[in-house]
């Protein structure tokens, strides 16, 4: 990543997913379901070329901003999602029990 190129956030909910963009580029996304009032996060994905440069986490830190300025909940389903919470106890308050 060269120092122009800053990542834009965006929450597409038509969509139902997180999304990363450099460049004009999607890299990476968190696909998402919601039940009630809560979350499903469901898949999260980096595109080949930019894997390993930390966007998913990135994506993955917006999507549960953006749970929790909602007053939602998170359910982190997929194996990305549980782990980026489980590593990242300020979220814990964020998982539906």
């Amino acid at each position: 990543m060269t120092e122009s190129s800053q990542p834009t956030l965006h929450h597409n909910a038509e969509r139902r997913q997180y999304e990363l963009y450099l460049n004009g580029e999607l890299v990476a996304l968190a696909a998402y379901a919601q039940s009630g009032g809560t979350v499903v996060l469901n898949h999260t994905e980096t595109a080949p070329a930019h894997q390993g440069q930390g966007y998913a986490a990135q994506v993955m830190e917006f999507a549960l901003n953006d749970v929790r300025s909602q007053g939602l909940r998170a359910n982190p389903q997929c194996s990305f999602a549980a782990q980026f919470v489980a590593d990242h106890p300020e979220y814990a308050d964020l998982v539906a029990r």
